[in-house]
């Protein structure tokens, strides 16, 4: 070989590892901008998609919203006083013989006790209770077992009073403007057996021009009981 072989073979293999540093980062020699990026994907937290209740919906105005619809209605009802209950009475058989009894006119302002109540009369088979308030609306109640029904004459009037409040709860039925028209809610037929349909019972509690504790007294009369049922309110319990 000669030496200007050598020469160029010697300054090929130089060219080629100038080369080849080149593509060698040096990491003294790092971009700022890369820096940077990488540390926004550090900061990213998996956690920071924890619960907000901004992002999802569940705001406080929201809930404020909620809680002014619960205090649409009243739930502060004053009681019926002594005066303003016409009458408490329930009506069942015992042994076969029929009873018509007064019960005490604290029942008149809790429907829940007013059935507890009535499920502890010894009656062979079911209780009817009766309630009249001001003159102005009925509640009939049936209970036999755990079954109950119950007829309000005038959902209208849950605005003002607590039983009819509590009936329309039990029956899971919206309080009406006061401003409505009256109309009864409830179960029109739970003395169909009694020889009371559903369309006439619906009568009674759409007479606006009777007084309620004489609308009950017309339909325990329906029901052969009637001189018991004035004997009943006659003498109501003390």
């Amino acid at each position: 070989m000669s030496q200007n072989d050598a020469g160029s073979d010697v300054e090929r293999l130089t060219d080629e590892l100038d080369s080849a540093d080149a593509d060698v980062v040096d990491p003294e020699v790092i971009d700022d901008d890369d820096v940077d990026d990488d540390d926004e994907l550090d900061d990213t937290d998996p956690l920071d998609d924890r619960y907000d209740p901004e992002s999802s919906g569940g705001s406080d105005d929201e809930e404020s919203d909620d809680d002014s619809d619960d205090d649409d209605y009243d739930d502060d009802l004053d009681d019926a006083s002594d005066d303003e209950i016409d009458l408490v009475v329930a009506i069942y058989r015992e042994d076969g013989t029929p009873v018509v009894v007064s019960m005490p006119k604290d029942l008149a302002n809790d429907f829940d006790e007013l059935v507890t109540q009535l499920r502890r009369l010894p009656a062979d088979a079911g209780v009817v209770g009766m309630v009249s308030i001001a003159s102005e609306f009925f509640v009939i109640c049936r209970v036999r077992g755990r079954n109950v029904q119950v007829l309000l004459s005038d959902a209208v009037s849950a605005n003002d009073w607590p039983i009819a409040r509590d009936v329309a709860d039990y029956l899971g039925v919206d309080i009406p403007d006061p401003d409505d028209d009256s109309e009864p809610i409830g179960d029109l037929a739970l003395l169909t057996d009694q020889g009371i349909s559903d369309f006439d019972l619906e009568g009674y509690a759409t007479d606006l021009d009777e007084d309620s504790d004489e609308l009950l007294g017309q339909i325990a009369e329906r029901m052969r009981l009637g001189s018991q049922f004035r004997h009943a309110v006659a003498h109501p319990h003390r």
